[in-house]
């Protein structure tokens, strides 16, 4: 089956869904850099545009639609003056194209609050917005930590819609698994890495601070403003977008070389992405911010099997 992907960012879910077996053939990303990323590990055509400017039939028809769209407020008055009059919500752009293209299932991916958003009026219109066009839909919130056996903390909401009613009863989200990962097996805490991601005293006025309360080697820190916190859970605490900053929030660990913030690399493992994903040449600000962005790729795997599944069921 044929998958095209929209706000592609490097490109996390299609590589979920690639890895179960189905031809990703077409994607979308607005940002020039996630672009670069994006392009050096994937040989399909990806467009580099904003998508209200993407006409629908310059899109490859596709069997799937995968979009981790940008949460933005709307309210039922936008979705009942239509969708061709709200071009600045993201959402009604993945509208428009499932209107205009009728894939046969839609996967969105989106922070966990989407449900109770504006008290519940953004997925409600989410849902009817879908419905209208034929969809039956499940959704779940899932922990990377219990579903994609990945060491960080991590909750998203995944929907999955289905044109076909039998396929849409035979798919499940799937199980809980038992996590076997740990922090050490992805986060280095022994190696020396680049000197640029080290706290110094001269660099970091809290550094002092950092020092007489960091002192396990197995486990991940926050700067939270005014003290020190420590992730006894062992979990990485969810990554963000502005990692790159340094500012508060910002993972640390404590190696045997001083205390330092985890690599771009680091980052991506903790998303699941594999040894051979290829990072370009980027500002390291750059990478960070596609790291936080982007999904746990085995969840995204482990839900495109089970509808891989639910489709051979039903033939």
């Amino acid at each position: 089956m044929k998958v095209a992907g929209l706000f592609s960012g490097v490109g996390g879910i299609e590589l979920g869904f690639k890895q179960s077996g189905f031809d990703v053939v077409w994607g979308n990303e607005i940002d020039s850099k996630a672009s670069e990323t994006y392009k050096l590990n994937y040989s399909h055509e990806l467009v580099t545009q904003d998508i209200n400017d993407v006409p629908s039939e310059d899109i490859p028809d596709h069997d799937i639609l995968l979009a981790g769209f940008p949460c933005q407020a709307f309210s039922i008055a936008g979705y009942r003056k239509g969708f061709e009059d709200d071009r600045g919500n993201v959402f009604f752009q993945v509208v428009r194209i499932i209107r205009d293209k009728r894939p046969s299932i839609i996967f969105l991916e989106n922070v966990k609050n989407l449900v109770g958003h504006d008290k519940g009026n953004t997925f409600r219109v989410i849902q009817e917005a879908l419905s209208e066009y034929g969809y039956h839909i499940k959704h779940k919130v899932m922990n990377a930590s219990e579903y994609g056996n990945i060491p960080q903390n991590r909750e998203r909401i995944y929907i999955v819609g289905f044109q076909d009613y039998d396929v849409y009863r035979n798919f499940e989200f799937p199980d809980p698994l038992e996590l076997t990962n740990k922090l050490s097996d992805v986060v280095d805490f022994n190696s020396k890495v680049d000197d640029a991601f080290y706290y110094t005293k001269d660099k970091y006025k809290f550094y002092d601070t950092l020092e007489e309360q960091m002192v396990n080697r197995n486990t991940l820190y926050q700067w939270r403003r005014v003290y020190v916190r420590e992730n006894k859970s062992n979990l990485c605490p969810t990554l963000t977008a502005n990692m790159g900053t340094g500012g508060h929030n910002v993972p640390l660990l404590l190696s045997k070389h001083g205390i330092r913030k985890l690599t771009p690399q680091e980052c991506f493992k903790l998303q699941g992405y594999p040894e051979n994903f290829k990072l370009p040449e980027l500002a390291k600000s750059h990478l960070y911010k596609q790291a936080g962005n982007s999904v746990v790729v085995p969840v995204i795997k482990r839900i495109a099997d089970n509808i891989k599944k639910a489709l051979a069921e039903k033939e």
